[in-house]
């Protein structure tokens, strides 16, 4: 069985409640690893990385384990100073539903 077969039987198919829920935890849980990965690679520590950014070590912290709500904004002032950069793709809706 593949893991989309599997995901569609115990979640319910691509634009259910609990299928865009999973999804949405997945991608969060993604930015908050390339996070934390990037920031580590920058030999940086949660608090010089706070301190680059004006927030406190806890928010960097609450960032890397996907516990914080995170705006555009912050991810961009983020990644432009952890020196990397980020891609979003905005896919309409009729587009995921018809394949």
């Amino acid at each position: 069985m593949r893991l989309e077969e599997l995901k569609e039987r115990h979640l319910g198919k691509v634009g259910t409640q609990a299928r865009d829920s999973y999804e949405r935890e997945l991608q969060i849980e993604f930015l908050a690893e390339e996070i934390k990965s990037l920031r580590k690679e920058r030999n940086l520590t949660q608090e010089q990385l706070g301190n680059l950014l004006g927030v406190q070590r806890s928010q960097i912290s609450k960032l890397e384990n996907g516990m914080s709500n995170v705006t555009i904004g912050t991810v961009l002032k983020l990644m432009s100073v952890l020196k990397a950069q980020i891609n979003f793709s905005i896919h309409k809706q009729e587009e995921l539903t018809a394949s």
